[in-house]
């Protein structure tokens, strides 16, 4: 315990290396990362958590490490936390290296890590909130989360961040799919990056058609920021719009609620994932379900009726 006790004053004091460290054991499940969790919380909600989203290709990455650049110049502190597609084979970050922001690697007010989304459907991780307070408790001003690229399945992204920014690109059939009310309800900035394509002014166009069939949020309009990430071009202005839009979730009392929708969202989302494993263990030797399953698969039981009496076994109401 006294061990547990010094990791989570090195990680509350700053060090990189505890920092990662206890990523490392929520990731894993580590009760001991639970507890660093619970020695953190009291140093938890001053950073400036953004989650990036969009279709892939976008340049969510170089957006990323350009605006990482602009904050750094303005003496804020960064964690970037990057959702990858998990290694069939490991289950690890399959794009770990994050070759579009190594200019960082040895910059020691950033902190990048990535987390496999080991098969969570969404494209965020199950621990990715609380890797995301563990790099607020450690003292970072801005903690930037980048999705998988996976369309319309990461609207999750909204439960992890207190602004969510959609990344999309002209001339991308993705980024028209993205143009569908169920994504364009999300953003609260929208980012038109490769801004040397032709069809740049027509994909705005059609973003500010969409949003305005979108129900406005009072006081705020969604502002599209133009961007050439490998440039840098655009990337002051994405980060005015992003202290803009702190500001006003601040002012309007709108940041405490959307925190406790995120963590309201955890908990069951973390309970729903435990249960399940629960359940998998304790009925993987049952001799009972197995002939259920012998059933279904014999279709001589429906699926839901099979599901309906393994929960009776266990002791749970489903009516």
């Amino acid at each position: 315990m006294a061990q547990d006790g010094s990791l989570a004053d090195r990680l509350l004091g700053g060090d990189k290396r505890a920092l990662a460290r206890g990523i490392s054991l929520v990731e894993d499940d580590d009760p001991a990362g639970w507890e660093l969790v619970r020695a953190a919380c009291p140093r938890i909600d001053r950073a400036a958590v953004v989650g990036f989203t969009g279709p892939p290709g976008a340049g969510k990455s170089t957006l990323i490490a350009a605006l990482v650049r602009h904050q750094r110049a303005l003496d804020r502190t960064v964690g970037v936390l990057s959702i990858d597609p998990s290694s069939p084979f490991r289950g690890g970050a399959l794009l770990g290296d994050r070759i579009r922001l190594s200019e960082h690697f040895l910059d020691p007010g950033v902190f990048i890590r990535s987390m496999a989304t080991r098969g969570a459907l969404g494209g965020m991780a199950e621990a990715a909130l609380q890797a995301a307070l563990l790099m607020d408790a450690a003292g970072k001003d801005d903690v930037y989360l980048e999705t998988v690229g996976v369309g319309q399945a990461e609207v999750d992204v909204i439960d992890h961040a207190d602004t969510v920014v959609l990344v999309l690109i002209p001339g991308s059939g993705d980024s028209i799919q993205a143009l569908k009310a169920g994504v364009m309800e999300i953003p609260d900035v929208i980012v038109v990056n490769k801004i040397d394509h032709p069809l740049t002014d027509t994909m705005v166009r059609e973003i500010r058609g969409v949003l305005s069939l979108a129900p406005p949020v009072p006081g705020w309009r969604v502002p599209i920021v133009k961007t050439e990430a490998t440039r840098r071009e655009g990337v002051e202005e994405l980060a005015e719009r992003l202290a803009a839009h702190r500001a006003f979730v601040v002012e309007e009392g709108l940041l405490e609620e959307r925190r406790r929708r995120n963590l309201l969202n955890e908990v069951l989302g973390l309970a729903t994932v435990r249960l399940r494993r629960a359940l998998e263990a304790s009925l993987r030797e049952d001799p009972g379900v197995q002939e259920l399953l012998d059933e279904v698969v014999a279709r001589r039981l429906d699926p839901a009726t099979a599901a309906r009496r393994v929960l009776e076994r266990e002791g749970v109401d489903n009516a």
